[in-house]
C-alpha cells in the first residue's frame, strides 16, 4: 500500500479518519475509509465519492483540502479512501465542550471564516448541508477549517427528508426540501449562537 496507518484521529456515521504517512511524498495525511459497515451499502459508497469529488473541487484557505480518492486495502478488505489534509487542530466542539461559550472576537474570527468557505461552495454550486461545530476545525495558531462534505448537495437538487444534524438544521432541510445556500446559512447562525 501506498500510505502507512499511523493511529485512529475520529470516527463517524460515513467513515473512519486516521492519520497516516503518505510513502511517495513522505509526508503526513488524514486517510478517511469508508466506514466498514458501509462497505456494502451502495449509497454510502456513493456519497462517499461524491464527497471526494466535491472537495477536490473546492480550494480555499478555509477548507480541508483534498489530494486523492483512492482504494486502500485494510486488514484484509479494500474500501473506498480519500487522502486529505492533516490539520493539527481540534474541532470546535471539542473546543465547547471544554470552554463551554467563547468570546466575541473569537466567535466572529470562526464565524467569519466558516463563511467565507460557504461562499467558496455556494459560488461552486454546493450547499454543505451539516454546518456544525464538529465538521469546523480550529488550530493552535488560529487557522479554521471547514470539513465533512458528506452530505453536500448541489443547489437545487432534492434532499432526504431529515438529512444533516438536527439542532443546526433549517424546517426545509428537516423537511427534505431542495438543497439551499439558506441551509448553510441557518446552520452557520446556530452555530454562532452555540459558541456565543
Amino acid at each position: 500500500p501506498q500510505l502507512e496507518i499511523l493511529q485512529l484521529i475520529g470516527r463517524g456515521g460515513m467513515g473512519v479518519v486516521y492519520q497516516a504517512r503518505q510513502k511517495s511524498l513522505d509526508r503526513l495525511v488524514a486517510l478517511k475509509l469508508l466506514a466498514p459497515e458501509r462497505v456494502t451499502d451502495a449509497g454510502f459508497a456513493e456519497r462517499f465519492a461524491r464527497e471526494a469529488q466535491a472537495l477536490a473541487r473546492l480550494s480555499h484557505p478555509n477548507i480541508v483540502a483534498v489530494y486523492d480518492a483512492i482504494e486502500e486495502t485494510v486488514n484484509g478488505a479494500t474500501r473506498q479512501a480519500v487522502i486529505m489534509q492533516l490539520i493539527n487542530g481540534k474541532s470546535l466542539r471539542q473546543l465547547l465542550d471544554e470552554q463551554k461559550r467563547l468570546s466575541p472576537d473569537l466567535t466572529m474570527h470562526i464565524g467569519s471564516c466558516v463563511a467565507s468557505a460557504l461562499e467558496c461552495a455556494h459560488h461552486s454550486n454546493l450547499v454543505h448541508r451539516d454546518v456544525k461545530p464538529g465538521n469546523i476545525l480550529v488550530t493552535p495558531d488560529g487557522r479554521v477549517l471547514l470539513t465533512d462534505f458528506g452530505i453536500a448537495s448541489r443547489i437545487g437538487e432534492p434532499g432526504a427528508p431529515g438529512e444533516g444534524s438536527l439542532g443546526y438544521m433549517s424546517k426545509e432541510q428537516r423537511a427534505g426540501k431542495s438543497a439551499s445556500t439558506a441551509m448553510d446559512v441557518h446552520a452557520l447562525g446556530a452555530t454562532l449562537l452555540e459558541m456565543l
